[in-house]
């Protein structure tokens, strides 16, 4: 059985990945790039990226599928265009990417870093309510807090 950051090193490379600053040049040429936030729609009003959508990880299959109560028109029409997959560190984006690859998604990347490495090369971020989001204030909520007794008993100090 393989453990998830296994299974992700493994499609690195499989699935493309852009780094913040290659996607914030990319997205200034190429207006027709369709940003996926695969995050929790609590994490995607707090913060995201300009002009992407929300379609939980959870939920992501049926929202790139006509006849769903989660049905994204825009996602289900994007198969044949650049869709780009975004989460919070890089890991949920990857995961999403292979599997809209699987159905069908021509041409598909990942965030490297996910928002966490947009924030950490200060580039715009906005609220639910389309203001600016603190860099800083972004920071405090997107770096991870692992408890614990969340960590591998292996590795407890």
């Amino acid at each position: 059985m393989q453990k998830f950051v296994e299974l992700m090193r493994e499609w690195i490379g499989d699935i493309p990945e852009h780094m913040p600053w290659d996607l914030e040049e990319r997205l200034e040429k190429n207006s027709d790039i369709l940003l996926v936030d695969v995050r929790e729609e609590s994490e995607f009003d707090a913060m995201r990226i300009p002009d992407s959508i929300c379609a939980p990880r959870g939920i992501l299959e049926s929202c790139c599928e006509w006849d769903f109560e989660e049905t994204i028109p825009e996602l289900v029409k994007a198969r044949e265009r650049e869709v780009v997959v975004v989460c919070r560190s890089g890991h949920r984006s990857l995961l999403s990417a292979k599997s809209l690859e699987i159905l069908g998604f021509e041409n598909i990347a990942s965030l490297k870093g996910g928002i966490k490495g947009w924030n950490d090369f200060d580039l715009p971020l906005l609220d639910a309510a389309d203001k600016p989001v603190d860099p800083d204030e972004a920071d405090e909520d997107l770096t991870a807090k692992v408890r614990e007794d969340q960590l591998d008993p292996a590795r407890r100090r």
